[in-house]
C-alpha cells in the first residue's frame, strides 16, 4: 500500500509542480509531467528515509513530494535546455 500511496502523492505533486514551475524546457505532456512527478515522489522519500526524516516504511508527505517532483522537473528542463542548444 505504501508505493500505491507514493504513486498517488507523486501524481498529485506533478501537476501541482508543474503549475509552480512553468517554462518553455519543461514537459508539456500530462502524462511525462505527471510521471516525473511520481519520481520526484520516489526520490523524497529515499532521501528522506536516507536522512532520517522518515521511518523504513514511511513514504514522503505531500510537501515533500512536490519538492522532489519540482526538483526532478528542474533537472529534467536542465537537461532538455541543454539537448535543445547543441543541435
Amino acid at each position: 500500500m505504501g508505493i500505491l500511496w507514493t504513486i498517488v502523492i507523486g501524481f498529485l505533486a506533478g501537476i501541482i509542480a508543474k503549475f509552480l514551475m512553468p517554462g518553455p524546457n519543461e514537459p508539456s505532456g500530462f502524462i511525462l509531467t505527471t510521471i516525473l512527478g511520481i519520481v520526484g515522489a520516489f526520490v523524497a522519500t529515499f532521501i528522506g528515509q536516507a536522512v532520517g526524516w522518515y521511518g523504513p516504511n514511511q513514504g514522503a508527505g505531500f510537501i515533500g513530494a512536490i519538492v522532489g517532483a519540482v526538483v526532478v522537473l528542474f533537472i529534467y528542463g536542465f537537461i532538455a535546455g541543454r539537448r535543445s542548444t547543441t543541435i
